[in-house]
């Protein structure tokens, strides 16, 4: 369940690593589940992100609080109930003041319980944290999951018009491959050296 810690437990590191370097979606494609199901627009995906955000922010919390008195075999439990409760909160407000948003995640909203990714960071970051560095990884933790789900809702959406498939599961599927593989040559295209460099390496004697 622990996942790694890419960046220095900064606050700025903390950031980087939700928001890059172990972006939940595109990264560790965790919640792969809700975020091709409900990414059909801009508004389900918004509605489904701060869902998330609000959960891991309670989570946290709560991990980060309680997280160093609970004995080993009932942390996951503990935890497992912390994010059921905050889960049931988040569905009740939502179905309080946005009962149309609460019909269209459906079954979504309710199933954060099971997002390994929640868990995930109570049990591996936040319970072994003090509380200002828990809430920002979850802060970061659910701003990167929740712009890709707005990245993926605002392609799906307006391809949609015209392309039937990018509202279906498979051009879900299609376009988070894509998004992937943008991400992949990026970070490729800024690891290779420039011309510049690769002409002076070249040009060195061999030893």
């Amino acid at each position: 369940m622990a996942m790694p810690y890419n960046s220095p437990m900064t606050a700025a590191g903390i950031l980087r690593n939700g928001l890059s370097t172990s972006n939940p979606g595109l990264v560790q494609l965790l919640g792969l589940c809700p975020l091709l199901a409900v990414s059909t627009s801009v508004g389900n995906a918004l509605g489904l992100g701060l869902a998330t955000l609000a959960v891991l922010l309670m989570s946290s919390a709560i991990a980060s609080v309680v997280g160093k008195w609970l004995l080993p075999e009932v942390r996951i439990a503990v935890f497992v109930l912390a994010i059921a409760g905050a889960v049931t909160c988040v569905q009740l407000a939502i179905a309080a003041w946005w009962p149309d948003l609460h019909d269209a995640l459906g079954i979504f909203l309710p199933l954060i319980v099971t997002n390994c990714l929640v868990l995930a960071r109570a049990e591996a970051f936040a319970s072994r944290q003090p509380l200002g560095l828990a809430l920002l990884d979850g802060a970061a933790m659910g701003l990167g999951f929740g712009l890709v789900l707005l990245a993926l809702g605002a392609v799906r959406e307006l391809l949609g018009h015209g392309l039937l498939i990018a509202l279906l599961p498979p051009g879900a599927f299609i376009l988070l491959g894509l998004m992937l593989a943008l991400r992949n040559w990026r970070l490729q295209a800024k690891a290779a050296p420039a011309p510049a460099a690769r002409s002076a390496i070249a040009d060195q004697p061999a030893a």
